[in-house]
């Protein structure tokens, strides 16, 4: 594959302790070009901006979707990634969605460990950090009219990362949606598509201005169901069972989701996957029996969540702290990524 290197590198961080969240990113990209009805070869090339007309198709209809991951150095010096191939297949089926082409996962990911070996001393190495994947395509033709473009541009750039949260493992506070629409049931929900992050802002604002720090989506139908935050799947722990939505169309299938799952109901905790109702949710907190509530998410990995503001009444979640089981799914998914703890499920690849 064709590398150029930048003549111009860039200052790197030195306090991971202020990395903070897609802030700085790294001194080359990944670069493959959608035409003729195949793709061409990837390229690395320096982290630069794209040129694009102003009838470019993704500037007028929104035909993008993108993909988050995280590459890790262990403490032997090893450069890891964790899901990869999960990633790839999930943006295989945002793309299919949204009427775009499918990639070759093999030869992306081969490209990207090329990238990875080129970036390596930007994977920072302090505890709750690593060097954000994102991949992502957009619609490249220049023509006005809503139909599939015939040219796409894929990318993947990196950005050394810390917490998500400007609090790190605070407990967050959301706020209940009940008016506003983040994804109906044969909608793009379960598509990692950019227009479902933009329909969700003014949720977000409005939860921020009232001292929350993201908006907990319910179903478009009935405004009922629990569904997502905007950046994170919910779990909640009632009385001895941990309880997630179900995934029913409208929902992101999140690989940190489904990672949770696995390591839950392999260490014996009962966990269902169904829909749940905001009343059971009032009902559990006023009999004692919503002992936790979490999101997860790349991002974030694991955010325990210690309030929930619903119809004017905040209902603290064991006593605004981290919960017992929200810990150790925490400390066993980062202990994965890092091999602190054995992968006994098979995620993580080492970059050779």
């Amino acid at each position: 594959m064709k590398i150029t290197k930048t003549t111009a590198p860039k200052a790197k961080y030195t306090d991971t302790s202020k990395l903070g969240f897609g802030k700085y990113f790294t001194d080359h990209m990944l670069v493959m070009e959608y035409e003729n009805g195949a793709w061409g070869e990837p390229e690395i090339c320096p982290y630069a901006p794209f040129s694009m007309p102003p009838a470019t198709n993704l500037l007028h209809y929104g035909q993008g979707i993108f993909e988050g991951a995280k590459a890790y150095r262990t403490e032997d010096g090893k450069i890891t990634v964790f899901r990869i191939d999960d990633n790839f297949a999930r943006m295989n089926r945002s793309a299919t969605r949204m009427c775009m082409p499918t990639i070759d996962a093999d030869v992306v990911k081969s490209a990207l460990f090329e990238l990875l070996r080129l970036e390596q001393d930007w994977i920072p190495t302090a505890p709750g950090t690593a060097l954000y994947i994102r991949p992502t395509m957009i619609a490249d033709e220049e023509m006005l009219g809503v139909h599939a473009s015939k040219r796409y541009k894929f990318f993947i750039i990196l950005s050394p990362v810390g917490s998500y949260y400007a609090n790190g493992l605070e407990p967050t506070k959301i706020l209940v949606e009940e008016h506003l629409v983040r994804a109906a049931i044969g909608g793009t929900g379960e598509a990692k598509c950019m227009g479902n992050y933009a329909c969700s802002l003014m949720g977000g604002e409005y939860a921020n201005r009232k001292g929350y720090d993201q908006a907990l989506w319910l179903d478009a139908a009935e405004h009922k169901y629990v569904e997502e935050v905007g950046s994170m799947n919910m779990f909640f722990v009632i009385s001895d069972t941990v309880v997630t939505p179900a995934l029913v169309g409208s929902i992101l299938p999140g690989i940190t989701r489904d990672s949770a799952l696995q390591v839950l109901r392999k260490y014996g905790y009962r966990v269902e996957e169904r829909r749940i109702g905001m009343d059971e949710i009032v009902a559990a907190y006023d009999n004692g029996q919503l002992k936790e509530a979490f999101g997860t998410g790349t991002a974030a990995v694991i955010s325990p969540v210690g309030v929930i503001g619903f119809r004017g009444k905040d209902m603290v979640i064991n006593g605004g702290k981290m919960g017992e089981i929200t810990a150790f799914l925490y400390d066993k998914i980062t202990g994965i990524q890092s091999e602190r703890c054995a992968d006994e499920f098979g995620w993580v690849t080492e970059v050779k």
